[in-house]
């Protein structure tokens, strides 16, 4: 079964950009963490619900 990749630059920034958030706390709030990245990377509502989505299915294939 392939991985599902998120497309677009601004889209791979905020994956990057939220991991290294995440590194840095990781009790940090996720939905709240999505919303930042959304507006900091200027994703489209549906981009932010794919992010969501992606961190959060990252987050039942790789538990801490």
């Amino acid at each position: 079964m392939s991985t599902v990749q998120p497309q677009g630059d601004q889209l791979k920034k905020a994956v990057k950009w939220i991991s290294e958030k995440r590194k840095e706390n990781p009790d940090i709030n996720l939905p709240k963490l999505v919303d930042d990245a959304g507006f900091q990377f200027d994703l489209s509502p549906k981009d932010s619900e794919f992010l969501l989505r992606f961190v959060k299915n990252d987050d039942d294939q790789n538990p801490a």
